[in-house]
């Protein structure tokens, strides 16, 4: 590799490994690591909707033409994205509020470029030896897709609001839903479209 590359991985690395010491510090407060955001995670029709996305995913790599892309580094990223992203974008939205600090959206956005972006580097180097010649590419394409999946799993129908963000109630996580996606999937809708309008070039 290029001296330019083993520059950008050391500095990212180093900036993961801070991020994770101060996830450790701040655990207690953070809410990806509280139970109330997992139960709002794993509702029925979400679970549901990264299960056929990320199925859509792995299934079609191996015919999309792109070598960096395979069954492997497709499954992680969706199961990182599904994971973090909405702890993310909920994190990022407070912190513009001022409900957070500047060390939680530090963590925040080391996750998501992690997720999108990282994660896939390190993965094609172990593979293939080289860094991709994608990564830059792949930091704006993949983010897309990851702040749409942030989105759409942080919708809710929530006790008295009806569809907002969960991370705009003020108890967030532990918010007041109703049952019915029937309300809630005319709002999920257009990140569906979304997603699908990106990955659907790779096929044609």
């Amino acid at each position: 590799m290029s001296d330019f590359f083993v520059t950008y991985m050391t500095l990212w690395g180093l900036a993961c490994l801070v991020a994770l010491v101060l996830m450790f510090r701040l655990r207690r407060t953070l809410e990806l690591f509280r139970r109330p955001y997992w139960l709002g995670l794993f509702q029925g029709w979400k679970v549901v909707s990264f299960l056929i996305a990320a199925t859509g995913l792995v299934v079609i790599a191996p015919y999309t033409g792109d070598p960096t892309w395979d069954y492997v580094d497709a499954t992680f990223m969706s199961v990182l994205t599904y994971a973090t992203a909405p702890w993310v974008v909920g994190t990022l939205y407070l912190t513009i509020r001022a409900r957070r600090n500047y060390v939680y959206a530090y963590i925040a956005l080391c996750v998501w470029m992690f997720s999108a972006s990282w994660s896939y580097d390190l993965y094609l180097v172990l593979r293939d030896g080289l860094y991709p010649g994608t990564w830059f590419a792949n930091i704006f394409a993949s983010s897309v897709l990851y702040l749409a999946a942030g989105l759409l799993w942080s919708l809710e129908n929530i006790e008295g609001r009806g569809v907002v963000f969960g991370f705009m109630d003020p108890g967030w996580p532990s918010v007041s839903k109703t049952g019915s996606f029937t309300r809630v999937v005319w709002y999920a809708l257009p990140f569906m479209i979304l997603v699908a309008a990106m990955i659907i070039p790779f096929l044609l």
